[in-house]
């Protein structure tokens, strides 16, 4: 079993930048798959990035650039650096985790999710 627990949300203005943190439980979470996604009220969710075990990251073609997926298995931590950030960001944004994932499926732990707001 693996808990997941995201931080780093917030308000911020358009073009700032947040860092957020995704910190799990669990002593064998290097070998997970770990992506971020993110869901905006009245839309589908979406897929912003993922990272392996190796540290090998993808992005969907939408988010690279200004996204940046990262992971400190010495603190069972992933990150997602934002910049440039826009007011279509805005979204609660969740952490997943698991063995086997693909690009956006196969995450067995999720997170309780975190609130970015991006005002103009």
């Amino acid at each position: 079993q693996v808990q997941l627990v995201e931080s780093g949300g917030g308000l911020v203005q358009v073009g700032g930048s947040l860092r957020l943190s995704c910190v799990a439980s669990g002593d064998t979470f290097s070998t997970y798959v770990v992506a971020w996604f993110r869901q905006a009220p009245g839309k589908q969710r979406e897929w912003v990035a993922r990272i392996n075990s190796r540290g090998a990251t993808t992005y969907p073609d939408s988010m690279k650039g200004r996204f940046t997926i990262s992971r400190d298995n010495n603190k069972n931590t992933v990150y997602l650096q934002m910049n440039s950030l826009k007011p279509e960001d805005t979204a609660v944004y969740f952490c997943a985790a698991g063995v086997r994932a693909g690009w956006t499926s196969g995450y067995d732990y999720w997170g309780q999710g975190t609130q970015v707001t991006v005002s103009s």
